[in-house]
This record gives structure tokens, sequence and C-alpha cells, in this order.
């Protein structure tokens, strides 16, 4: 289990509506705002985002159905994000694994998945 997960942005009010819009399907929302860090979380302190060195990573956050995926990436790409593979089923992974993502305003991979049955 990770306890959190910070990354680095170059925009840091930029990235906030971002993570903001495109995490909120997920239940997550702004716990703690600071001068140069924001964290995020739906139970506790799930994600930071910081102005420092930003780095590309993937980030998969669990979705609760498929039409919370699909709502990830409608309010993702709402807030500026780019596509990187619209909602759907991803077979090469496993047969139920339904995921969507898209690329943060810094250019990291930020994805919803639900790997339950339709």
């Amino acid at each position: 289990m990770i306890d959190h997960l910070s990354i680095g942005v170059t925009d840091l009010a930029k990235s906030k509506a971002f993570y903001e819009a495109a995490l909120k399907p997920l239940g997550y929302q702004v716990k703690i705002e600071m001068e140069n860090a924001i964290c995020f979380g739906a139970d506790g302190g799930d994600l930071w985002i910081g102005a420092m060195e930003p780095n590309k990573i993937h980030l998969a956050f669990s979705a609760k159905d498929r039409a919370t995926v699909d709502e990830f990436y409608e309010a993702a790409m709402k807030a500026g994000g780019v596509d990187n593979g619209a909602p759907g089923l991803r077979p090469h992974y496993h047969e139920n694994y339904y995921g969507a993502f898209v690329f943060d305003p810094d250019g990291s991979n930020i994805e919803a998945v639900c790997h339950k049955e339709a």
C-alpha cells in the first residue's frame, strides 16, 4: 500500500486546477494547501503536488466502476489534460482492465482504472 506520492510541478496553480477537476470523480479533494505544496486525498494525504523539479511519471488511481473512469477522463480533458488513451478495455493487461489515460500539465501520465467486470 502506498501512503502518499509527491509530484513536482512547474505551475502549482495550473496543476491544482487540473488535479482538482480530474480527481473529483474519484472522490479526491484538496486536504491541505500550503504555499508550495497541495495535498489531495480521498481518505488521507494520498497525492501531493509541489513546486519542485517535475518528473514525468505514470500514476494510476483506482476507480470504483467504469462510469467513474469515464467521468475522470471527461473531467481531466476539460481541465486541460491531453489525451493518452480514451476510456476503454485494455485486454492486453487483463480481460476486465478498463482504463483511461491523460497527460497532466507537466506531461505525467495519469490514469484511472477499474478492474471489475462491467
